[in-house]
């Protein structure tokens, strides 16, 4: 049994393998960005592009794709979050990282994939990428307790 490179735990043959292949259908915006994943993994690219809405396919590049995907050494799916793209819907997006290695370099696509259903098939738009957030410094105050750990105050230790 191969287990689902989308990190679902299940096996491949019952998770993305079918939406890829067409037997079934992805109902979830996420289903469909983890049978995409899968797909990247597996260098079917006619599912990427079959996958992209139609109004979005303007500049694919099958060729250039598929040499990525057969050449990047994939890591695993994260998901972050989703937001709407349930079976109900309409829209959806998709938060996640994926990981992979490039010539031998660690590397994170970390994406809000957009998502939107047309003739009640749930198909990718576009990606914006996530960008991390700033590193945020409290302000220590002079009578504020040293953050060495001394135990005194911070005029009097680290901030002289």
């Amino acid at each position: 049994m191969t287990l689902c490179p989308c990190g679902s735990g299940s096996p491949y043959s019952e998770c993305c393998e079918p939406i890829i292949s067409g037997g079934r259908k992805a109902t979830t915006a996420e289903q469909l960005m983890r049978a995409r994943y899968s797909a990247y993994v597996f260098a079917m690219m006619d599912f990427i592009f079959d996958s992209t809405h139609p109004d979005h396919c303007e500049g694919y590049d099958h060729v250039g794709t598929k040499e990525w995907a057969e050449t990047a050494e994939w890591h695993g799916l994260e998901i972050i979050s989703t937001k709407k793209g349930g079976v109900d819907d309409s829209t959806g997006e998709v938060e996640f990282i994926a990981r992979f290695s490039e010539k031998g370099d660690q590397r994170e696509h970390h994406e809000a994939g957009q998502f939107k259903k047309k003739d009640d098939c749930w198909y990718f738009t576009e990606g914006k990428m996530v960008r991390p957030k700033p590193l945020t410094v409290a302000k220590i105050g002079r009578n504020d307790p040293c953050t060495c750990g001394s135990g005194l105050k911070y005029k009097k230790c680290c901030g002289k």
